[in-house]
């Protein structure tokens, strides 16, 4: 099990990053958070799951523990596999993921494509009692859940980029992720910062 890589950013792609460590180029399968705090010709300090399967041997890298406690529970549900537990992953930041599955929101599991409302329905049966409650407080603290955006600046700028085309749950994580860090942001600047983070 490989289960830490530190080496030197070589490359980072769409859905990956190449790790160059001993002076061997590792490509890493990495969630939009973790490739956004990556940085081409950086040292890079990932968390990782290996997962062998017949037709490939895959490396999966993470920022932060708690990104890989929530791959590994996701990943232990029935018919949920590592690319799929990584989209769930890249689709909302992990204390929205973790509130989505507290709370039984199966709408907002189900917007991330590839999870059917089966397997979100699954998914908060099977992990409903074993997410840890920390892991849904917002980073910056403060009482109201990650995910769930109730100012009206927020409202209106998932509003506007729903209408763009972009997916619920990945919306409302980012604008939520925002918020939490600046809860007077105009629905303006949300909307600039989120396109910043969506494209």
């Amino acid at each position: 099990m490989i289960a830490y890589l530190s080496g030197t950013v070589r490359e980072i792609r769409e859905h990956s990053a190449v790790v160059v460590a001993g002076g061997v180029g590792y490509e890493v399968q990495c969630p939009v958070s973790t490739l956004g705090k990556l940085t081409v010709g950086e040292t890079a300090e990932l968390n990782t799951r290996f997962v062998v399967r017949e037709d490939a041997q895959l490396l999966f890298g993470f920022h932060d523990a708690d990104s890989v406690r929530v791959f590994d529970l996701l990943t232990s549900v029935s018919g949920v596999g590592p690319k799929l537990a990584l989209a769930l992953l890249s689709a909302m930041p992990v204390s929205a993921l973790a509130a989505g599955l507290l709370g039984g929101d199966v709408k907002l599991l189900s917007s991330v494509s590839g999870v059917g409302k089966k397997t979100a329905e699954r998914l908060v049966l099977e992990l409903q009692g074993k997410i840890p409650e920390h892991l849904a407080a917002p980073a910056t603290g403060g009482g109201a859940k990650a995910a769930r955006v109730t100012s009206t600046a927020g409202r209106d700028a998932v509003d506007a980029l729903l209408a763009l085309g972009f997916r619920e749950a990945q919306v409302r994580g980012v604008v939520a992720e925002l918020l939490a860090s600046d809860p007077d942001l105009s629905a303006d600047s949300l909307i600039r910062k989120s396109l910043g983070k969506l494209r």
